[in-house]
């Protein structure tokens, strides 16, 4: 007879925000899914593999209060808040965090896996109850045994949005030939005078969901920490 699972308690994970989990039996992976892990993690011989993330504006309020001085407060909270759920939830057992961190993990490859990511015109995934405002924040592999979470079954609602105003919204024109145009966004946004270089406009013009948008310093946060990203290749 097979031993009941350990019930997912997730109420320090959504006090500190992270309002969003999957998890995945590791054996019950694509091939590919479980080769890169193996890749990022040789031997790593854990059972499971925790997807963590956010919606909406909870996670940077509890940030903001955590006072962190930092130069990535958003992963250093969360590292130290996933650290803190599972000693709580799991005690004596232990995890390897994957993301963040320097493996390359396919987080948008496990976001279409729990369900979570449809892609959008301008290259960041929408969900029908948050729009675009949400993202990943951790990714683990846990000596755990919770239930499996069946993907979500959704549609993705930008196959019911015609009227596609966000491609109407970007002043690059990076959406505007049915297939995104990364040099035009980049060179748009390294402009010195640009109004990209810390948000999107035809993120902002997306209807769906907005009304969990960031908070104004959280898109600029983000904004800013990608183009320094941008500048860095460039």
């Amino acid at each position: 007879m097979l031993s009941p699972r350990q019930p997912f308690d997730a109420s320090l994970l959504h006090e500190a925000g992270l309002n969003l989990q999957a998890v995945f039996d590791v054996a019950a992976l694509p091939e590919e899914v479980a080769a890169a892990l193996e890749r990022a993690a040789p031997g790593h011989g854990r059972r499971q593999l925790i997807l963590l993330g956010h919606g909406g504006r909870r996670l940077w309020q509890a940030v903001q209060a955590a006072g962190l001085d930092s130069d990535h407060p958003i992963d250093d909270f969360t590292i130290a808040s996933v650290g803190r759920w599972f000693a709580a939830v799991c005690p004596g057992r232990d995890f390897h965090l994957l993301y963040p961190g320097d493996a390359p993990v396919g987080l948008q490859q496990l976001g279409q896996l729990a369900g979570w990511h449809h892609p959008s015109p301008f290259m960041v995934g929408v969900r029908q109850q948050w729009g675009s405002w949400y993202a990943y924040r951790a990714a683990l592999l846990a000596d755990s045994d919770f239930p499996p979470t069946p993907p979500l079954q959704e549609a993705s609602p930008c196959a019911s949005c015609a009227p596609r105003v966000c491609i109407e919204a970007c002043p690059a024109g990076a959406l505007a030939g049915g297939r995104f145009d990364l040099a035009a966004c980049v060179a748009w946004r390294r402009l010195p005078a640009s109004p990209c270089r810390h948000t999107c406009l035809a993120r902002l013009a997306c209807p769906v969901g907005r009304e969990h948008r960031y908070e104004p310093a959280q898109i600029r946060h983000t904004y800013a920490q990608s183009l320094a990203a941008i500048e860095a290749y460039y």
